[in-house]
């Protein structure tokens, strides 16, 4: 993708250009291999002729991924990857070598994994959560140690009913570990899962409580459509047992959780939905489909 200088397009003034990320950069010089590109500080870099959108020329402005060739020089490509630098993804092995494991991050040259960022042998065919980083020569390289890049500082800033993207990275008795936004651990308990989900598996769910500690509970559904299902199946209860239930607020809790399964606080809230909606009404000895 890019943009011809004559349309007003800025690029990324001002902004530090570094190893590992995706910039808006201007195209200084058109040459038989391909055309160099305005890096700031890291100087010129080129953009090979086969990722080169066709037309493109001095003065427009492409974005463009950078990493490190096969003799560490910074060169750039508008192939996407997987991931960036400060990133976790569930990449595939393709090849094992004398070094280290290389995996498929969705560019023509692959990322290293060195043996001794391997949490376990990798073995060739299978994927692993990996996080990438910048080594001490600023190639990147990939990590399945991805403990230590998690974070559980209490002070994260996520609240209720958030919405976030997941990465399930392993799985407890009580359910499922996922990095929250890519920078923190959260949790997904069985009781809340009601699809299939895998390890790697990126997806969308939902802070469902921040505990005192910081700790984060997650959920697959937003608070609203929680309170959607529970209005459901109490809704559906009573169309299938001529439209009364012998239970209302002030129901023992454990009455109503044998008849719906939810907690007394979850019913209180849908016969309030449905009550307000005019779909029930609260009798003395129970609920009733108006």
């Amino acid at each position: 993708m890019y943009k011809a200088a004559a349309d007003g397009f800025a690029g990324t003034p001002n902004m530090m250009i570094e190893i590992g990320g995706t910039y808006d950069l201007e195209v200084v010089k058109q040459t038989d291999f391909g055309v160099f590109l305005d890096a700031g500080d890291l100087g010129e870099i080129l953009l090979p002729k086969k990722h080169t959108p066709e037309g493109l020329s001095p003065g427009d402005i492409v974005e463009v991924f950078l990493y490190s060739d096969s003799e560490d020089r910074p060169i750039a490509t508008t192939q996407v990857p997987k991931a960036e630098v400060g990133e976790f993804a569930y990449l595939e092995v393709k090849e094992n070598t004398p070094v280290g494991a290389f995996l498929d991050w969705g560019l023509d040259k692959d990322v290293l994994v060195p043996f001794a960022e391997q949490h376990r042998p990798m073995v060739l065919g299978k994927s692993y959560i990996v996080f990438l980083y910048l080594d001490n020569q600023d190639r990147i390289t990939a990590t399945s140690k991805i403990d230590k890049y998690v974070s559980n500082d209490p002070d994260h800033g996520f609240y209720a009913q958030q919405a976030v993207e997941l990465i399930i990275a392993n799985s407890t008795e009580m359910g499922y570990k996922a990095i929250i936004d890519q920078s923190h651990w959260g949790l997904l308990y069985n009781d809340d899962v009601d699809e299939r989900i895998s390890f790697g598996q990126t997806i969308q769910g939902y802070v469902k409580h921040v505990r005192a500690d910081g700790k984060i509970d997650l959920s697959l559904k937003s608070g609203q459509q929680i309170r959607d299902n529970y209005s459901q199946v109490i809704e559906d209860y009573l169309r299938d047992h001529g439209g009364f239930a012998p239970v209302h607020d002030k129901s023992p809790s454990e009455k109503i959780s044998g008849l719906f399964g939810m907690s007394k606080k979850q019913f209180k809230k849908a016969i309030g939905g449905l009550y307000k909606q005019k779909i029930i009404a609260i009798e003395d000895d129970g609920i009733r489909l108006v």
